[in-house]
């Protein structure tokens, strides 16, 4: 796997690190599970990283030595793909020919290396978009920057150069083939997972106590990196409605913002809070650092409902997390998330942005304990649909199929 501008390694939730971190990784992991070695190169970001960790057996991240550790943005890497590419060709020249069997990029950026790879050693590249330039420009959010033209020439570089494409829904199959001219034959859907061991529903007087929160609040919580695209500025805006439609609500309302900033939110990293205070809700806001796996879970299960307002999805990890955890959700209607959420039955879905007409659908969530408990149901069920173990036992018989074509 190459997964060249994050560390599968990395804390998601800041810079760069998100849901595709948490996809490389806990593919890799059920993969070898399945009985296959996964070697994962990254680009290393700090000197102390060992060249090589051995996550667990059967997955080994390489840290690759390309450019500055520091200081790099995502848009100035495409100048040290030519050294990375370097590197992997030259660990994969220490083992005997046919080492390799299979190339999985992740990101346009891996995928350029990956296309040079999979001539080198003739052997399939299977390419996973995550987020696409074209799609993300068809629905900016306010104050956003747009893609950049090379980014948009290199994905369809990569869309071309792939023998399969994997989508994670439906959807954005489509956007492949409508946006990117991709061959509807080559490209699969494979939907991504939850590990259910460690998002799943835990009793809310218990984990509300260990994160400090009172018993009797109401929780609307937010998970995700602090950028324009996932919008949490969407949810203060509403929880402000909310707040001059009741303003009793105040005394028992809790907003926390589990993230750090990313992306162009990292050109003003104290926006949202300054946001927060403008709004006069600063109050009932509470910014978290991003927190591991085990303890989102709490996070989640803690929550009254989660909010995910963004712009765009390729699918939404936080969605079907939260789910897995009995907890209602209440997302934007877009891309991936109408996939991860099942409107109605495991959360609400809206149309838009406008902060009064999300205030409709937080309040019909939190104020209504029968409709939320039919929901948080709902969610536990619609999120046991979605298993890591399934996201590698598909994958995998992509691969094979791949395999199967190159050598025809």
């Amino acid at each position: 796997m190459i997964s060249l501008h994050t560390s599968p390694l990395d804390q998601p939730g800041t810079g760069d690190a998100g849901g595709m971190n948490v996809y490389v990784l806990e593919l890799a992991r059920r993969l070898a599970a399945q009985g296959v070695e996964v070697d994962i190169f990254t680009r290393a970001t700090s000197s102390r990283l060992d060249p090589v960790v051995e996550v667990e057996e059967g997955v080994v991240v390489r840290h690759v030595h390309a450019g500055p550790f520091e200081g790099l943005t995502k848009a100035e890497l495409p100048g040290q793909l030519c050294v990375f590419a370097r590197e992997v060709l030259r660990t994969e020249a220490a083992h005997p020919a046919g080492y390799y069997d299979a190339v999985h990029s992740h990101y346009w950026l891996s995928g350029q290396v990956g296309a040079l790879a999979r001539d080198r050693w003739g052997v399939p590249l299977i390419h996973s978009m995550h987020t696409m330039a074209k799609v993300k420009n068809e629905a900016l959010a306010d104050g956003d920057c747009p893609e950049p033209t090379a980014r948009m020439i290199g994905e369809e570089q990569v869309v071309e150069a792939a023998d399969v494409l994997i989508a994670n829904t439906d959807l954005e199959a489509k956007q492949l083939i409508n946006f990117y001219d991709a061959d509807p034959g080559r490209v699969e859907v494979v939907h991504p997972g939850v590990d259910l061991r460690v998002f799943r529903r835990q009793p809310q007087a218990d984990v509300r106590r260990r994160l400090g929160l009172p018993a009797e609040a109401t929780v609307l919580l937010f998970a995700g990196r602090i950028q324009p695209l996932k919008a949490p500025d969407v949810l203060l805006r509403a929880v402000a409605v909310l707040l001059a439609r009741d303003p009793a609500l105040r005394r028992r309302l809790v907003v926390p913002v589990v993230g750090g900033p990313s992306g162009s939110g990292l050109d003003r990293p104290e926006s949202l809070a300054l946001l927060a205070r403008q709004l006069g809700i600063d109050d009932v806001v509470r910014f978290v650092p991003p927190v591991s796996q085990t303890e989102l879970a709490r996070w989640y299960a803690a929550a009254t409902l989660v909010a995910v307002p963004s712009y765009n999805e390729s699918f939404g990890l936080v969605a079907i997390e939260a789910q897995a955890c009995g907890t209602p959700v209440v997302a934007a209607a877009v891309g991936g998330l109408t996939t991860a959420v099942h409107d109605g039955r495991s959360g609400l879905l809206v149309e838009g942005h406008g902060p009064a007409q999300w205030a409709d659908a937080l309040a019909r969530v939190a104020s209504d304990p029968v409709l939320r408990s039919r929901l948080a149901a709902g969610a536990e069920r619609h999120a046991r649909e979605f298993s890591w173990e399934a996201t590698a036992r598909h994958t995998l018989e992509v691969y094979e199929r791949a395999r199967e074509k190159v050598t025809a």
